[in-house]
């Protein structure tokens, strides 16, 4: 069924501490997750309403987005709902999907059940029944309790023909606003059914709520390996893993030939499909010369960060004759754990020998070899 949509982020979010709209959740801003879902789901058109001024900060959270327009809102939330309704160029029978912004992880399937009741209902909205017991207090002492059969907890997006909508809030009377478009409809004397709502459409209204919807959050895990080789050469010290290690040779390279950290860093860009080392290192760039390859590693796990995503736990191997790896590998592992701001148990350094074989079991070079997990945000879900 063809339908539009209303995304209401004009609030202040003072109670989360301001601006929660624009606030990342899971690797994206909040307002994302709605249009994003509400646009899958085959929305023809998005109005999000934002707050006078605000219309550059929905252009960058909803950049690479189509089918959206922004509408100034008003001082409350009633009158933002208006503004977006009154933005609509639309059959009056058309189905219209009003939604809060503070709501990020609707579903395909909330969306359906919507508008599936409005087939023989003049409105409809998600709700979940109340489960816990509820308790009347004064002064933090109980004094009495409330019968909890038959009450719900009221979701969005909330579902209507846009006529039936407009004409029910012409017809309200106040004097209070209302809590919500059910009510607007209720009040003018419509019918608005009850769909089975989604316990992941939470509300996000205090800081401690933003914790529990990274928890809720959709995320993909992906797994990338890397491979690095350096030969000897004349030489003091190695560098491996981040540790200088007296040796009497060193590996030879562009920068500090650390190819423990060369494996890591092409594991963690491997994850994200993001190239390898040598596009954004390029050994024929001077300036990489002799680099510290820390700086890599910091960079690799910067670009995790910038797509909303964590290093969940790294593995390397270190494929040589000599030098001996044990002695040093807690400091490796311990390095390792610093740089890429990671708990020590999830930072792997191991090492191994090719019982002779090979280019490293002549001592020619030193091989490396790593993996790292990685989670990501997904899309919006339209499970």
């Amino acid at each position: 069924m063809a339908f539009s949509a209303i995304v209401v982020a004009a609030g202040s979010g003072s109670r989360a501490g301001g601006d929660k709209q624009w606030r990342a959740v899971g690797g994206r801003p909040m307002v994302r997750w709605s249009v994003e879902a509400l646009l899958s789901a085959g929305a023809d058109s998005v109005i999000v309403v934002v707050a006078p001024g605000a219309e550059p900060r929905a252009a960058e959270a909803l950049a690479g987005l189509s089918g959206w327009r922004t509408v100034a809102g008003g001082a409350t939330r009633a009158a933002s709902v208006q503004a977006g309704l009154a933005a609509f160029e639309l059959a009056g029978d058309t189905p219209v999907l009003i939604h809060d912004a503070a709501r990020p992880f609707l579903s395909a399937a909330v969306i359906g059940r919507l508008l599936e009741a409005l087939a023989d209902a003049d409105g409809a909205l998600p709700a979940l029944p109340v489960a816990d017991s509820l308790r009347r207090g004064v002064d933090g002492l109980v004094v009495g309790g409330v019968e909890r059969d038959g009450l719900w907890r009221a979701q969005t997006p909330q579902a209507f023909r846009l006529k039936t909508i407009r004409d029910a809030y012409a017809a309200w009377a106040g004097p209070d606003a209302p809590t919500d478009e059910a009510a607007v409809v209720e009040r003018a004397g419509g019918r608005v059914r009850i769909v089975e709502g989604d316990a992941r459409l939470m509300k996000l209204t205090y800081p401690e709520d933003f914790a529990m919807a990274e928890a809720f959050a959709p995320k993909t895990t992906r797994i990338g390996q890397g491979y690095d080789v350096h030969r000897w050469g004349p030489g003091t010290s190695v560098w491996l893993c981040g540790v200088e290690i007296p040796h009497d040779q060193t590996l030879v390279g562009h920068s500090d030939a650390d190819a423990g950290l060369h494996a890591l860093t092409d594991a963690i860009l491997g994850a994200i499909a993001d190239g390898d080392i040598g596009d954004h290192f390029p050994p024929s760039d001077p300036q990489w010369k002799g680099a510290s390859s820390d700086r890599f590693l910091v960079y690799a796990a910067e670009r995790v960060a910038a797509r909303g995503g964590r290093i969940v736990n790294v593995d390397v191997t270190l494929i040589c004759e000599q030098p001996k790896v044990k002695p040093h590998r807690q400091a490796m592992r311990e390095r390792l754990a610093d740089l890429l701001k990671l708990p020590l148990d999830a930072v792997s350094v191991k090492a191994t020998t090719t019982e002779g074989l090979g280019f490293t079991g002549r001592s020619e070079g030193l091989a490396a070899q790593a993996v790292a997990t990685v989670e990501l945000p997904c899309l919006a879900s339209t499970a």
